[in-house]
């Protein structure tokens, strides 16, 4: 039961915290945003040299922002299990990490391309294309987020059109 529950919150943490960062955060970033775009998708993607470096100090909010969708859910996934909020914050922190290594020094396992496909988990690969193309490959754990992700792209691209010109 403990062990089902520490899963739960885990895999809830997960999948949650990836939707809110995905559609109320990294896609308006995209669209809205100035740092994102100019500091993340730049090959020194560190926003903490950025903001010291350009004095630039919004530009740490920019990279809270990321991570903080998935603070959000801790209170009630909390309930269910601390452990598993802990485990999902650290295997979405290892994600973070491992999805950022473009260039892998040692070919990966043939059980974990499976595993992440099954799953529809990002790899670096998938993730190396979201940064060539910011249009695309949405999605910072999960892949299945990507074409609704592109979808709500080009709605709020649309928006921001409109309201540029009901404002001119």
């Amino acid at each position: 039961m403990a062990g089902t529950r520490l899963l739960l919150a885990a895999v809830l943490l997960l999948l949650l915290g990836d939707f809110v960062a995905t559609f109320g955060y990294h896609v308006p970033e995209h669209v809205f945003g100035k740092f994102h775009n100019l500091v993340h998708h730049s090959p020194k993607r560190s926003f903490v040299r950025y903001a010291i470096k350009n004095r630039q100090p919004l530009a740490l909010i920019d990279g809270f922002l990321g991570a903080f969708p998935y603070f959000v859910f801790i209170p009630w996934l909390w309930l269910i299990s601390p452990w598993g909020v802990g485990l999902g914050l650290v295997l979405a922190e290892l994600h973070v990490i491992w999805r950022h290594r473009f260039w892998p020094t040692k070919p990966r396992p043939i059980w974990l391309s499976q595993l992440c496909q099954v799953l529809y988990i990002t790899t670096p690969e998938r993730h190396l294309i979201h940064h060539q193309c910011a249009n695309q490959a949405f999605g910072d754990i999960f892949a299945f987020y990507g074409k609704p992700a592109e979808w709500w792209l080009k709605y709020l691209r649309l928006l921001k059109k409109r309201y540029r010109s009901v404002c001119r």
